[in-house]
């Protein structure tokens, strides 16, 4: 006894295990859990995420040209040479030779640049007759260079920036362009999936009418009140049925593998089955095609990234235009030097004696004192000419440029052309379909009128078996036509909102949240 309690325990709990797995195989998902899922797994998503990235670093890069630049310089040099007369040393002749330098650059948005620059050195020698040895010595000077024609504006000197910045645009753009793709292609997805497990319904249904039907004739050729021909053709019926069965089996499987892949659902939990959860409406949707027209033409991202890029081949072309001046450009300079040492003394003042009696010491800071105090003032103002030949004689850039905006100008009148028609083909594929819904659903019932007549004239035997299994799949047929209407309904409605650019608005979904949530 206590062993067969233990295999009923065992057996009860493998029935209890497999119920619950039974359970966690199916998900139930809406149509907006698999639109969440897809933007926030699926592959395409991803790699395009990392493209406002790219923009954006490049946008950093681009204005990195207005950063200050700071440089500092140190060197030390010490030479010996041979004296070839005793007045000037004597045994041989050495220098030593220290400098430092530090100077801060500023691009300024004018196209000019401003520089701030100290260079300073000291000098010791062992010639004879020096005045001043050790000497020391500064130097403060502010350079300031500005073109007149060439290169001159703050279009001219930002045109990288504001290039990098409408091709961050661009890139958003894009990336909306993937999220309403990718939100059309779940829909589509799910809404097929849907339709072919309806399909399946109905199929199982027909197959369930003809079985029942060639239960009836069996039972009636057993009391001899029909001909045994009647149950080979509903066989034949029910065989085909079946078959029928089989293929809307594949269907499910296949529309269920592409929305799995789509929302990345078979790297995650590969085995699981999706089960819809909602049906197909058909609420009738009030379409204008002005008011289309008005709403694609302002939010569809096709449209958006041309005009974009003709900002951006129009600041090329006023770049290519700039470069043809002549190169005329403003210089101007203020420095002041300073300098300072040890001062030697002489008898009599005389250094050609080459009797030292004294050192009066002077040191660096003395000199530094000096050029910052302004002590000695000096300014120079210049203009330079500068006439390249290629600007001249050639002028291919600018020309490249002109052809590549009026290229962009065509394209933006194609592409408005194409999404006039994509509009109006989608805003009568609305109107239609609704329209399809009501006369498939039409077709329906009067379907069902029909076969519950036919069956009820089989039972008088006014009419044939062959007449019901006829209208039986009359019926299916039906019933199919009018779930595939509606789901057409459907993704009409879907194709109109991304022909129109809204359907990242209808899904109350922003661009900038996914990017953030994946930064």
């Amino acid at each position: 006894m206590p062993k067969i309690k233990n295999i009923f325990l065992i057996l009860t709990g493998i029935f209890f295990i497999s119920g619950l797995w039974a359970q966690e195989v199916e998900k139930h998902l809406s149509l907006e859990d698999c639109i969440l899922s897809a933007l926030e797994n699926n592959l395409g998503v991803a790699v395009e995420i990392l493209n406002p990235e790219l923009t954006d670093i490049s946008v950093s890069l681009a204005q990195e040209k207005f950063l200050p630049q700071f440089s500092i310089g140190y060197g030390m040099q010490n030479t010996n040479s041979a004296s070839f007369s005793w007045i000037e040393a004597a045994d041989k002749v050495t220098s030593d030779y220290n400098d430092y330098s530090a100077e801060f650059t500023q691009a300024i948005p004018t196209g000019g640049s401003f520089s701030v620059s100290l260079y300073s050195y000291k000098s010791d020698t062992n010639r004879k007759f020096q005045m001043i040895n050790p000497r020391y010595g500064s130097s403060l000077t502010f350079n300031f260079s500005q073109p007149l024609l060439k290169n001159f504006g703050f279009k001219t000197s930002r045109k990288e920036i504001i290039i990098a910045k409408n091709n961050m645009d661009i890139s958003e753009i894009k990336f909306k362009s993937v999220l309403m793709d990718t939100i059309y292609n779940v829909e589509k997805a799910y809404w097929d999936l849907v339709y072919s497990i309806e399909n399946l319904k109905v199929k199982k249904n027909s197959l369930k009418l003809a079985q029942d039907l060639l239960v009836k004739n069996k039972r009636e050729v057993e009391v001899g009140t029909l001909a045994p021909i009647e149950i080979l053709s509903a066989q034949a019926e029910v065989a085909t049925r079946e078959a029928d069965i089989l293929q809307a089996e594949t269907l499910v499987r296949n529309n269920e593998d592409s929305l799995r892949t789509i929302i990345n659902l078979m790297a995650e939990e590969d085995g699981v089955k999706i089960i819809p959860a909602e049906k197909p409406a058909y609420e009738e949707r009030e379409v204008g095609l002005k008011e289309s027209l008005i709403t694609g033409m302002e939010n569809r991202p096709d449209l958006q990234q041309i005009r974009l890029d003709l900002k951006n081949k129009n600041i090329d072309l006023s770049y290519a235009k700039n470069q043809l001046l002549p190169d005329l450009s403003l210089n101007a300079s203020y420095w002041s030097p300073g300098m300072s040492g040890s001062q030697i003394l002489y008898k009599n003042n005389d250094p050609f004696s080459g009797e030292i009696i004294g050192l009066v010491p002077g040191g660096a800071s003395n000199a530094l004192k000096d050029a910052f105090g302004f002590k000695y003032k000096n300014w120079y103002v210049g203009v330079t000419l500068s006439i390249p030949f290629n600007s001249i004689f050639s002028r291919a850039v600018y020309a490249q440029a002109r052809v590549n905006l009026e290229q962009s100008l065509l394209n933006l009148k194609n592409k408005e052309q194409k999404a006039f028609l994509e509009i109006r083909n989608a805003v009568r594929a609305v109107q239609s379909n609704y329209k399809r819904v009501y006369a498939y659903k039409a077709a329906r019932e009067l379907a069902e009128k029909k076969l519950e007549a036919e069956e009820k004239k089989l039972k008088v035997g006014l009419t044939t078996n062959y007449m019901v299994l006829q209208y039986q799949r009359d019926l299916a047929d039906a019933k199919g036509n009018e779930l595939k209407a509606v789901v057409d309904y459907n993704l009409s409605m879907a194709a109109l909102d991304k022909s129109l650019g809204i359907s990242l608005k209808n899904n109350n979904i922003k661009p900038l949240d996914i990017l953030r949530k994946t930064s």
